[in-house]
């Protein structure tokens, strides 16, 4: 069986549209992409995984992008560059993104958005 050495993510920066990336398949690569130690996240209900600086907020990244529950009320607010991957839950490794996840993604998280604080 031949080995991955990429798999297909979908890229979200703070202030650029979502994207479709292919990455090396190994942490560096990883950690590179996201700008230093990753945390695994996974706040929705299909096999994904978000995958994100570890101490973006207390680093003072930039806001990249909101998490929202069901009803549209944000939980969180991702800081820094993430990607998202498939994570299906009998795999050890995060895999390429299936068309329909990947499609659904890109579109959830395509265009940048603003933050500003509020009393």
């Amino acid at each position: 069986m031949e080995e991955r050495t990429t798999i297909d993510v979908i890229m979200v920066e703070p202030g650029k549209e979502a994207r479709v990336m292919t990455m090396k398949d190994s942490l560096e690569a990883m950690q590179e992409a996201v700008g230093g130690l990753i945390e695994e996240y996974m706040p929705f209900e299909d096999e994904v995984a978000l995958i994100c600086n570890d101490e973006g907020k207390m680093l003072g990244m930039p806001p990249s992008r909101a998490i929202r529950s069901d009803d549209g009320q944000v939980v969180d607010v991702i800081a820094g560059p993430f990607f998202i991957a498939y994570a299906p839950i009998e795999s050890e490794n995060f895999l390429s993104m299936p068309d329909e996840l990947r499609d659904k993604y890109l579109e959830k998280f395509r265009q940048p958005e603003r933050f500003f604080r509020t009393p």
